[in-house]
């Protein structure tokens, strides 16, 4: 079970709201109010005439998951700034570069013919920075969605099949820039969409309703040997985004 507050029998998973505990119960409830939270959120999206920022896919989040959550907007340097998370051998970024990993794929995202190029590589960065404790997935698909939507085309994901896609993803992550959910995704370029069906398509799409994998708590990064570990995940991967778990930046 996936307890970082360290408080499961006293306040449910992840402290939601209704202080639920059955992972089936808390599964249905978190993608009912991200359905309902779905076109609020992709209307707040088409209202941000400027390039998308952090605080943006924040937004998104809160506005998907505040009916479940209370932390809901709230990335992981707030909610667990010293703790290290991983979902199936797979590191995902020390809680003070969420910021950072998001950013940057914001970056590259907001540069139309870089996006039409490297859609996988902004998916990736996105999942690396992994800012929030639960909906992280369904976060990132909306923000990536519309990022694709200004640059006038779609990624068909209905088109994807779940497990190719987590495969290329978890790749992406351990060795990004390689080009590797990049090739998968393009596979799957459509013409553009209006935001009004959206709602509908991803929505309804398969593997959103939380079920898969369950994040896990490595432990803290005070800890020397999950320091270490996380250290070496990230020299492997080879990308600049790195923060120095003894302390430095």
């Amino acid at each position: 079970m996936f307890d970082p507050f360290k408080d499961f029998e006293t306040a449910g998973y992840l402290r939601n709201k209704f202080s639920e505990k059955d992972p089936q119960i808390v599964q249905q409830l978190e993608h009912e109010m991200f359905r309902v939270g779905l076109d609020e959120a992709i209307a707040y999206l088409a209202r941000r005439r400027s390039a998308l920022r952090y605080e943006d896919f924040l937004a998104v989040h809160r506005i998907l998951f505040e009916g479940f959550y209370p932390w809901a907007g709230q990335d992981r340097a707030v909610t667990a700034p010293d703790i290290a998370v991983t979902k199936g051998g797979t590191w995902f970024c020390h809680p003070a570069d969420a910021r950072r990993a998001v950013q940057e794929g914001l970056r590259i995202g907001s540069d139309k013919r870089l996006l039409r190029q490297r859609p996988g590589e902004v998916m990736g960065l996105f999942a690396y920075g992994h800012p929030f404790l639960d909906g992280n997935g369904r976060t990132m698909l909306v923000v990536h969605s519309e990022l694709c939507h200004r640059a006038g085309f779609c990624i068909e994901w209905h088109r994807t099949k779940k497990s190719d896609y987590l495969t290329s993803l978890s790749a992406e992550i351990a060795t990004p820039g390689k080009g590797i959910l990049d090739k998968y995704l393009l596979q799957f370029v459509g013409e553009n969409q209006e935001r009004e069906a959206w709602g509908g398509m991803i929505g309804g799409l398969p593997g959103l309703d939380g079920k898969g994998t369950d994040d896990a708590v490595a432990g803290n990064y005070k800890d020397a040997e999950v320091s270490q570990q996380y250290r070496e995940f990230e020299r492997r991967r080879e990308y600049p985004i790195a923060h120095s778990t003894d302390g430095g930046q």
